[in-house]
């Protein structure tokens, strides 16, 4: 039997992803109440760490690197995303990771940087499980104030 070369086209459920990023957009809510005014927030998982940093102060968005860092894991397996808070609808989506270039919602594969057809969406529900993670059992570690608006 031969392979279909026409293979279906990855289709994106964008109500998926929207309810996804409300749910994120919440969860940042409650563990990073004071984002207006704080620049960074730390949360213990036992020896594992998240921390949300915020990057960027506009009107109508927020941007946050959230870092995941396990000891015991190499170093490769850290995690680096860029998130983007729309506090006029409410949602919170994974803009970058790892790397400078924006994530697309969909890639071909086979791709040269490896991105599964659905990445994006695999990055916003691993934001969502590591923010749910830490409102359960994370303990808060720290909390960085500073002067001024971060620009």
């Amino acid at each position: 039997m031969q392979k279909s070369r026409n293979r279906k086209r990855f289709q994106m459920d964008l109500a998926e992803l929207h309810a996804l990023c409300e749910a994120n957009y919440a969860r940042l809510l409650q563990l990073f109440p004071d984002y207006q005014q704080a620049n960074e927030r730390r949360f213990r998982l036992g020896q594992r760490l998240v921390v949300l940093t915020v990057i960027d102060r506009d009107r109508h968005t927020t941007s946050l690197n959230v870092q995941y860092h396990a000891p015991q894991l190499p170093k490769l397996m850290d995690s680096n995303l860029y998130l983007r808070m729309y506090h006029d609808v409410a949602m919170a989506e994974v803009v970058k990771h790892r790397s400078s270039r924006r994530l697309e919602s969909r890639y071909d594969y086979p791709n040269s940087e490896m991105h599964q057809p659905d990445e994006k969406q695999q990055q916003n529900q691993f934001v969502s499980e590591l923010l749910s993670l830490c409102l359960s059992e994370a303990h808060a570690d720290g909390v960085i104030f500073e002067v001024g608006n971060v620009d």
